[in-house]
């Protein structure tokens, strides 16, 4: 970062989720009526929007090629803290949010909601975990990682960003956006070079993809890497970075995307009653302590 910020600079918003509500405004589920405005959360527009701005403002300025490999090298060595699943959602649970005046619901509320109803329509047993577990990347606040470090919409790195990518006038304080060697359409990159060879923005969808991608099948990294990709699963603006498997895992993603924007509800699931079901997925797939 060119400059140091204190905690309120880096973390304009109340909470890591607020960034989620402003992608239900971009996208709001066309199965449902709309609400009326006074239905939704009870912000001031004015305010909201400005803090909404503030943190793409300060995630299109500092997310660079540069910063995107010092975040690897000091996040994947998996040296913070080594956890079960359920430590790290008992972790997790400490980014409650306490500003949301319509629903109370901890983290693992919110993340029973996404698996419930995904295993509700019936899907592989694989995309319940990863309905659970898409989210538990957020632990990296835990760690001392800014808003704008966690969460927000997820974008190339090492290429020219694209101008479908939220609040994108906000990328040419970017020092990558006038760097010749990642300002055009393909950068570092080759035509249709796959998506594995391309660098995210840092967040929680990165990290948690590098944490489980020895463990999960291929569909299921897909959508913890890229559910918040939204200039590509929704506007498709990176079809000329990514190959045939790509394209394929990419309907996982889209599959996936309602269930994330769309499942949360005021009535909390019964945690307890669910808890043994997950226990056994959680074992089938993933080893009894995991690094973080």
């Amino acid at each position: 970062m060119k400059e140091s910020l204190d905690k309120d600079q880096s973390n304009p918003m109340g909470n890591v989720d607020d960034w989620e509500e402003n992608i239900l405004e971009r996208y709001p589920d066309p199965s449902q009526v709309k609400k009326e405005k006074e239905d939704f959360r009870n912000y001031v527009d004015s305010e909201r929007l400005d803090t909404v701005k503030e943190f793409y403002r300060l995630n299109h300025e500092y997310q660079t090629y540069d910063f995107v490999c010092f975040k690897e090298d000091e996040f994947l060595k998996f040296d913070k803290k080594e956890m079960s699943i359920w430590e790290a959602v008992d972790f997790l649970n400490t980014l409650v949010d306490d500003s949301d005046p319509d629903i109370d619901l901890d983290q693992l509320q919110h993340l029973l909601q996404t698996s419930e109803a995904i295993r509700a329509d019936g899907h592989p047993d694989w995309f319940v975990l990863t309905g659970f577990l898409h989210d538990l990347g957020k632990i990296l606040c835990l760690f001392g990682e800014p808003q704008w470090a966690v969460v927000g919409d997820t974008f190339p790195v090492g290429c020219a960003f694209s101008d479908k990518i939220v609040y994108s006038d906000f990328f040419k304080k970017n020092p990558d956006y006038t760097d010749n060697r990642y300002n055009t359409k393909y950068g570092i990159y080759k035509p249709n070079c796959g998506l594995d060879n391309v660098k995210m923005s840092w967040g929680h969808d990165e990290y948690l993809y590098h944490i489980m991608k020895d463990y999960l099948p291929d569909p299921a990294l897909y959508i913890i890497r890229y559910h918040s990709f939204y200039s590509q699963h929704r506007e498709n603006d990176y079809l000329h970075l990514m190959n045939e498997k790509d394209i394929e895992m990419f309907e996982w993603v889209k599959k996936f995307n309602p269930y994330d924007l769309y499942s949360k509800a005021p009535v909390p699931p019964d945690a307890n009653e669910l808890l043994p079901y997950y226990k056994e997925l959680v074992a089938k797939y993933l080893p009894e302590k995991l690094k973080f």
